[in-house]
């Protein structure tokens, strides 16, 4: 009795078992053919879609908004409005046509202009003169011509003052010999003072030349007695007679 109970309980667990797939199936539990059959239709499709189509270019040109003009209205009315504007520009010019600017339209004559030579334009000085008119206007302007011949300069007025160039050349000693004697204790201060109301040594030489020269020195332009106010130096005229 108890080997059949055993027995009935096997059955009823081997019934409600689940039961167990086929090991030999693939992957999705199909066959392996199957699956290598719809992973290679899956392949080929995403191949084909991976680039969108290209879209369509058109060759029709754009207006000022981007989008496509069509080739007959669009045109029509370009051309009634460069018309319009030729019109417009024409009636602001005292009906002169403006001109076109193009490299390929040949420049506008110019007549009568003023001031523009045509000298070396054959053909428009032959219109404007003959040849023996050049040949009268040659001949008019040799005998208009004058050779002027060199003159004399004449001396040197003597009541002009001094001259710093012609007292550099008669003297001969250097800058800084004492030639004139000169006293006073205050000599430095004035000489600095004086000397800074001129605005160059050669004006300081020639007021200095004016006033006694250095035999009267009596603003103290020559403190060390060489003759020279106020540091002037005149070497530069005497190199310049020497060349």
């Amino acid at each position: 009795m108890r080997f059949t109970l055993g027995l009935v309980a096997l059955v009823a667990l081997v019934a409600c078992a689940p039961a167990v797939p086929d090991s030999g199936a693939g992957v999705g539990f199909e066959d392996y053919g199957t699956y290598e059959r719809e992973k290679a239709a899956r392949e080929a499709a995403l191949a084909q879609g991976a680039l969108p189509p290209p879209d369509a270019v058109s060759t029709e040109p754009l207006n000022a908004t981007g989008q496509a003009m069509s080739a007959g209205t669009d045109d029509a009315a370009a051309i009634a409005a460069d018309a319009r504007a030729a019109l417009d520009a024409a009636a602001a010019n005292s009906g002169e046509v403006p001109l076109q600017a193009s490299p390929s339209n040949p420049p506008p004559a110019v007549e009568n202009a003023a001031g523009i030579s045509e000298e070396n334009n054959f053909d428009a000085v032959g219109a404007e003169r003959s040849i023996e008119e050049d040949a009268a206007r040659i001949a008019n302007n040799r005998a208009q011509y004058q050779v002027v011949q060199p003159q004399a300069i004449g001396s040197r007025p003597s009541d002009v003052g001094p001259n710093i160039v012609e007292y550099a050349l008669s003297s001969k000693h250097a800058v800084g010999t004492p030639v004139y004697r000169r006293m006073g204790l205050s000599a430095s201060s004035k000489f600095e003072r004086n000397c800074a109301q001129y605005p160059s040594a050669d004006q300081a030489q020639l007021d200095f030349l004016r006033r006694g020269g250095p035999e009267k020195d009596r603003q103290g332009l020559d403190p060390d007695g060489d003759g020279y106010a106020c540091g002037w130096d005149p070497r530069p005229y005497r190199n310049a007679v020497r060349g």
